[in-house]
């Protein structure tokens, strides 16, 4: 096998959709079809984080990938009173203020001399999205008896546009692409 590619990527745009393909294109993967998977790296695999993914062959093949995705639109707004978010305390409006999440989309994975493991995750605060990337690269290795000593993360974030949507990715893509039809 060959490398698996790690990039990410922010877009923002007036649909989600459009947000979506402009945070593929930061990527450079905006001109496959992607072909989501579990997240298990083959043992002769080398995976390898990257600004943006060199050319993995031609537009509209597919590509087999383990992507963390979030987006967020116009109309997403977290009351500070959920989920006990600080700031709300000291509101003189009971109502308690608003704001608009923020986008953080992260990758982990976990490698040794055997196979690996990826492990994706989103939020809205990269600090938690990077320990929570961690909870689970720890719960996967626990389950299999492989030696998985080297781990790393790529986190991307954004803060998110009133009236637009906002998209953050890390995706890991498998070899090259291969042919739809």
């Amino acid at each position: 096998m060959s490398t698996i590619h790690v990039a990410g990527g922010v877009g923002v745009a007036d649909t989600a959709m459009a947000s979506y393909d402009i945070a593929l294109a930061d990527a450079n993967l905006h001109n496959y079809n992607l072909v989501a998977v579990s997240s298990v790296i083959p043992a002769e695999a080398t995976v390898r984080a990257v600004g943006t993914v060199t050319d993995l062959g031609p537009a509209g093949n597919a590509l087999t990938v383990v992507e963390a995705r979030r987006t967020v639109g116009p109309g997403d707004e977290v009351d500070f009173r959920e989920g006990g978010r600080a700031g709300a305390e000291d509101a003189a409006d009971k109502r308690a203020p608003r704001r608009r999440p923020d986008v953080a989309a992260g990758l982990g994975w976990a490698t040794g001399p055997g196979p690996g493991i990826f492990y994706e995750v989103t939020g809205e605060d990269p600090a938690d999205v990077r320990d929570r990337i961690h909870a689970g690269l720890d719960a996967g290795s626990s389950l299999r008896d492989w030696d998985l000593t080297d781990r790393e993360t790529r986190v991307e974030t954004a803060t998110a546009e009133p009236d637009r949507y906002t998209t953050a990715v890390v995706i890991a893509a498998y070899g090259e692409s291969k042919p739809v039809l």
